[in-house]
């Protein structure tokens, strides 16, 4: 017939693609730190973790956060054969570990870089909104001791620092404000927004990027912006995609949304997303093997109606297209019951 699909489907997305034009797009994977902190995950053993790390940046994934390696000897151990594993290599995979802001957290990071010879960033975090500040009975003249101290050490010591600010989406303008700018001048080149109990909306998240990258302006340096969000509202994608629009330069996510409660923002969505709309290059021909491998590891299983992934995310219940040749019939069921294009993306 020589049709093609975009003969046969108008794009309403492609109206005005102007909000993304021209954006290049840094993804964190933390699915072997935040994926894991949840009562419902096994923590896998370090050959699943090693074959994990290889599907990362087989998927062109930029960054992983490795774990915690002032949690425990279990924890630094593991850590470090990761890190070594991306040195042998020569990886593309940038990696990174979280510590709370405390030097004993950020001790064992910078013991792991000066072992093996490598950057791996350091994610200091802190709680930042008020009903977080109320629980905690922090002051805020803690909460700044604890930032200078904690970004000063780390960039002492040779290794870069994002600071992150958990509930960074309930917290109020002036902590923000505060807490940012000290950060920075402290030695913080990236700082990450943390939606911790999914409560953003995308306007949300437009607001509070647009706040931060002023913020920053004040400063006169050159900081970049992370994005890490949560999906107990069911938004984690679409407030992604608002971070993105908004200017944020780093997406965190997770495989299979792995993480505490309902999880994370999934990291294999919202690969598929951005191919899709055209914002990364990647072969996601492995994507299906990445999210089975975390599933097995993790002891999550990939749900049947998963978007794309999932077992029966493209079976329907008749085939409308069992008149057609074998050729017609790849590319009409592709698109016919489904919102993407999955052959073209390396799947089945």
């Amino acid at each position: 017939m020589g049709v093609r699909p975009q003969d046969l489907i108008y794009d309403w997305n492609r109206e005005d693609a102007s909000l993304y034009a021209g954006r290049v797009v840094e993804l964190e994977d933390e699915t072997l730190r935040d994926g894991l902190q949840s009562p419902s995950v096994i923590d896998p053993e370090i050959d699943d973790k090693l074959r994990i790390i290889h599907l990362m940046e087989a998927l062109g994934i930029h960054g992983a956060d490795v774990g915690l390696p002032g949690a425990g000897q279990r924890n630094r151990e593991h850590v470090v054969r990761m890190c070594r594993e991306i040195r042998d290599n020569h990886m593309r995979l940038e990696p990174s570990c979280a510590a709370r802001t405390l030097i004993v957290d950020i001790q064992p990071i910078v013991e792991v870089s000066q072992e093996l010879g490598m950057n791996v960033e350091a994610n200091v975090f802190l709680g930042s909104s008020p009903i977080r500040l109320y629980a905690e009975d922090w002051p805020m003249e803690k909460l700044l001791k604890h930032t200078v101290e904690a970004v000063s050490f780390a960039t002492k010591n040779g290794i870069s620092c994002m600071y992150v600010t958990e509930d960074t989406t309930r917290a109020h303008p002036d902590t923000l404000r505060a807490l940012y700018t000290a950060a920075i001048e402290a030695g913080a080149r990236r700082v990450c927004l943390a939606d911790t109990v999914g409560h953003a909306t995308p306007e949300g998240v437009r607001n509070l990027v647009k706040f931060i990258r002023g913020v920053i302006a004040e400063t006169g340096q050159d900081v970049k912006i992370d994005w890490h969000g949560h999906r107990d509202r069911a938004l984690a994608i679409v407030n992604a995609l608002a971070a993105i629009e908004a200017g944020a330069d780093r997406i965190h996510g997770t495989a299979i949304g792995v993480g505490e409660r309902v999880g994370n923002t999934p990291m294999d969505l919202l690969l598929i997303n951005l191919k899709v709309m055209g914002m990364i290059d990647s072969d996601l021909s492995r994507l299906k093997e990445y999210t089975e491998t975390v599933a097995r590891a993790t002891g999550v299983p990939v749900p049947h109606n998963w978007p794309v992934l999932g077992a029966r995310a493209y079976r329907p219940a008749g085939d409308a297209v069992a008149h057609f040749d074998e050729a017609e019939r790849k590319w009409l069921s592709d698109c016919l019951y489904g919102a993407l294009p999955v052959t073209a993306l390396g799947l089945r």
